[in-house]
């Protein structure tokens, strides 16, 4: 065994996609949340399961949304059992699609996928952001609901 050898770190993959305009509107933070409100059915409980206030989780979705120009929640306000909060369509599928294009991207920057699948990762890619921006121009255009 040479010095090399005995000195060298493991690398590790880290795979974060993040959607920006003039500054960052959806990331992993945003899409964890998504996660905690479909799975709680409430906004501030999703923020409390990642230790951030129901104010700030509140700023960010509305932030996405936006930028986004789409509906990602559907929220009933609350009344003697509470609100509750569920994932629209548009919110379910960029959600999915996010953890499956991250799920993918982690794959192949760790060595699973072959490089010589870099090809179909770039067109994942390419399809998903061409699928996050769509929602918004059926939007506009009256074909989908938020």
């Amino acid at each position: 065994m040479n010095a090399k050898q005995e000195t060298a770190v493991p690398v590790t993959a880290k795979v974060k996609l993040t959607l920006c305009k003039d500054e960052r509107f959806f990331g992993p933070g945003v899409c964890e949340l998504l996660e905690g409100i479909r799975e709680t059915g409430s906004i501030q409980a999703a923020a409390a399961r990642m230790e951030m206030s129901y104010t700030k989780a509140w700023r960010i979705l509305k932030r996405a949304e936006e930028e986004m120009g789409l509906n990602l929640i559907t929220r009933v306000t609350g009344g003697k059992k509470g609100g509750s909060s569920t994932l629209t369509e548009a919110g379910k599928k960029i959600t999915h699609d996010l953890n499956d294009f991250i799920a993918d991207a982690f794959k192949y920057v760790s060595g699973s996928i072959p490089k010589a699948d870099l090809e179909v990762f770039y067109r994942t890619l390419f399809t998903i952001s061409e699928n996050l921006f769509s929602f918004a121009d059926q939007l506009a255009a009256g074909q989908v609901t938020g």
